[in-house]
Protein backbone atom coordinates (compact mmCIF):
# COMPACT_ATOMS: atom_id res chain seq x y z
CA UNK A 1 0.00 0.00 0.00
CA UNK A 2 2.87 2.36 0.65
CA UNK A 3 4.02 2.14 -3.00
CA UNK A 4 0.56 3.16 -4.17
CA UNK A 5 0.60 6.13 -1.81
CA UNK A 6 3.99 7.23 -3.12
CA UNK A 7 2.80 6.89 -6.71
CA UNK A 8 -0.32 8.95 -6.03
CA UNK A 9 1.73 11.67 -4.31
CA UNK A 10 4.13 11.74 -7.26
CA UNK A 11 1.29 12.04 -9.77
CA UNK A 12 -0.34 14.77 -7.69
CA UNK A 13 2.90 16.73 -7.47
CA UNK A 14 3.39 16.38 -11.23
CA UNK A 15 -0.13 17.71 -11.88
CA UNK A 16 0.42 20.68 -9.56
CA UNK A 17 3.67 21.55 -11.34
CA UNK A 18 2.03 21.16 -14.75
CA UNK A 19 -0.84 23.45 -13.69
CA UNK A 20 1.60 26.06 -12.40
CA UNK A 21 3.54 25.95 -15.67
CA UNK A 22 0.35 26.40 -17.70
CA UNK A 23 -0.69 29.38 -15.56
CA UNK A 24 2.77 30.89 -15.98
CA UNK A 25 2.63 30.33 -19.74
CA UNK A 26 -0.72 32.12 -19.91
CA UNK A 27 0.66 35.09 -17.94
CA UNK A 28 3.68 35.60 -20.18
CA UNK A 29 1.55 35.38 -23.31
CA UNK A 30 2.52 31.96 -24.69
CA UNK A 31 -0.16 31.20 -27.28
CA UNK A 32 -1.04 27.67 -26.15
CA UNK A 33 -4.37 26.81 -27.73
CA UNK A 34 -3.84 29.32 -30.54
CA UNK A 35 -0.95 27.70 -32.39
CA UNK A 36 -0.96 26.89 -36.11
CA UNK A 37 -2.68 23.54 -36.49
CA UNK A 38 -5.25 24.19 -33.76
CA UNK A 39 -8.69 23.77 -35.27
CA UNK A 40 -11.56 25.95 -34.12
CA UNK A 41 -15.05 26.06 -35.64
CA UNK A 42 -18.07 28.01 -34.46
CA UNK A 43 -21.46 27.17 -35.86
CA UNK A 44 -24.81 28.71 -35.00
CA UNK A 45 -25.57 26.44 -32.06
CA UNK A 46 -22.25 24.78 -31.29
CA UNK A 47 -18.51 25.16 -31.40
CA UNK A 48 -15.68 22.66 -31.85
CA UNK A 49 -12.09 23.12 -30.73
CA UNK A 50 -9.30 20.59 -31.46
CA UNK A 51 -5.87 21.76 -30.23
CA UNK A 52 -3.79 19.55 -32.55
CA UNK A 53 -0.77 21.85 -32.81
CA UNK A 54 -0.65 22.41 -29.06
CA UNK A 55 -0.98 18.66 -28.42
CA UNK A 56 1.92 17.86 -30.75
CA UNK A 57 4.12 20.54 -29.15
CA UNK A 58 3.38 19.34 -25.61
CA UNK A 59 3.95 15.73 -26.67
CA UNK A 60 7.38 16.58 -28.07
CA UNK A 61 8.35 18.56 -24.97
CA UNK A 62 7.21 15.87 -22.55
CA UNK A 63 8.88 13.11 -24.59
CA UNK A 64 12.16 15.02 -24.47
CA UNK A 65 11.80 15.65 -20.74
CA UNK A 66 11.09 11.98 -19.97
CA UNK A 67 13.99 10.92 -22.20
CA UNK A 68 16.35 13.17 -20.23
CA UNK A 69 15.00 11.92 -16.90
CA UNK A 70 15.45 8.28 -17.94
CA UNK A 71 18.94 9.03 -19.26
CA UNK A 72 20.08 10.50 -15.92
CA UNK A 73 18.52 7.72 -13.82
CA UNK A 74 20.82 5.07 -15.34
Amino acid sequence: MSELGKALLGIGLFLVLLGALLLLAARIGLPLGRLPGDISYRGKNFSVFAPLGTSILLSLLLSGLFYLISRFRR
